[in-house]
């Protein structure tokens, strides 16, 4: 049965101008509208976004920082890091994003939607509280879990990261918390150059970081066989009650930057695991959020496979028991970091 699906999308996201040979460029988001136009021309609700508050912002973000960014509208051209250039109506696309992600919790919240996919941009989770990097100039989905615990009395929020740049900026947040468990798979030859194993949380929230670097050659079944492995026991033993997904998609095999193996059908296995494990644990709601991917076509394809899933999910299918001999030295490695935490494996 198809699950309903809310989308957020604007015009005003592509207003983020961060130069014609950039990464970022507007051309990507403009690529995946074109594509659900043609494809879902039916099917999906659009949620309208509205910009953040300056009090939702300031969760994360310090004052001054905002004010920088703010201060952006008053220049053709500028720079928020070395990375992260902005033009004049760039603030407004950063307040957008944000603002498009709490749009789709509140949807979820009222149960008016089984799943919300943000397509926004700029991107957020390299973002920390005081500067922009990577791309990312809010944190977009760390200011929405932020809210989802201190507005809408969420517990337990599980985080999946699965663009191919590690998410420090996430990271970061909630890395003394347990109420937020931030699960990662990145490369950490890539910006920002962080993720080891090692990083499992500290204080209360020792073990509720979950991070494994990937090699550059896995392929869509050795990545399927890392995250079944360890969704299965996070799902059950956490029990989440939201979902969030940093949905980049970088790690596909046309990505410029991404360097990785990937093809549009590990996201697709990957949404429909995720909708077969959620199912035990009563259907939390998920919201995606649209982060990395810098190849147009790459970037279509990708998300025009998790949107198929989602209207028709196939919860049986026999790509979810895949195993691979790879795939298993990872997992092993991480329940070895992780089983004294005694939060995902038992000892």
């Amino acid at each position: 049965m198809a699950l309903k699906t809310g989308i957020i999308r604007d015009d005003r996201y592509l207003e983020h101008m961060p130069g014609h040979m950039h990464p970022e460029h507007p051309s990507r988001l403009r690529a995946v509208y074109r594509m659900l136009d043609t494809e879902f021309p039916k099917g999906l609700e659009n949620i309208q976004p509205e910009p953040a508050t300056l009090e939702v912002l300031e969760l994360v973000h310090t004052s001054s920082y905002i004010k920088k960014v703010l201060k952006t509208a008053d220049h053709k051209f500028t720079s928020l890091a070395p990375d992260t250039p902005a033009s004049a109506k760039t603030y407004l696309s950063a307040w957008l994003a944000v603002g498009g992600c709490l749009k789709g919790l509140e949807a979820l919240a009222c149960g008016q939607y089984d799943i919300c996919f943000a397509l926004v941009r700029p991107p957020g989770h390299h973002a920390l509280t005081d500067r922009a990097g990577g791309f990312c100039i809010f944190n977009n989905l760390g200011i929405t879990a932020r809210y989802a615990l201190n507005e809408f009395g969420y517990q337990r929020i599980l985080i999946i990261d699965w663009d191919i740049h590690h998410g420090n900026g996430i990271q970061d947040l909630f890395y003394r918390e347990k109420r937020v468990l931030y699960f990662s798979t990145h490369d950490m030859l890539l910006y920002p150059y962080t993720g080891n194993l090692e990083e499992t949380g500290k204080g209360w929230g020792a073990g509720y970081t979950i991070n494994i670097p990937l090699p550059r050659d896995l392929n869509d079944a050795d990545i399927l066989h890392v995250y079944r492995e360890v969704l299965t026991p996070v799902i059950q033993r956490y029990v989440p009650d939201l979902i969030m997904i940093v949905a980049g998609f970088d790690a596909h095999h046309e990505d410029p930057i991404g360097r990785m193996k990937l093809t549009e059908s590990a996201f697709a296995d990957l949404t429909r695991l995720l909708l077969h494990l959620r199912t035990a644990v009563n259907d939390p709601p998920i919201l995606f959020a649209l982060e990395g991917g810098y190849s147009d076509r790459g970037l279509a394809s990708s998300v025009r496979s998790v949107f198929k899933v989602l209207a028709s999910p196939d919860l049986s299918g026999k790509s979810v028991n895949s195993e691979t001999s790879a795939g298993a030295r990872l997992v092993a490695d991480a329940r070895q970091i992780h089983a004294p935490c005694r939060v995902w494996v038992d000892t």
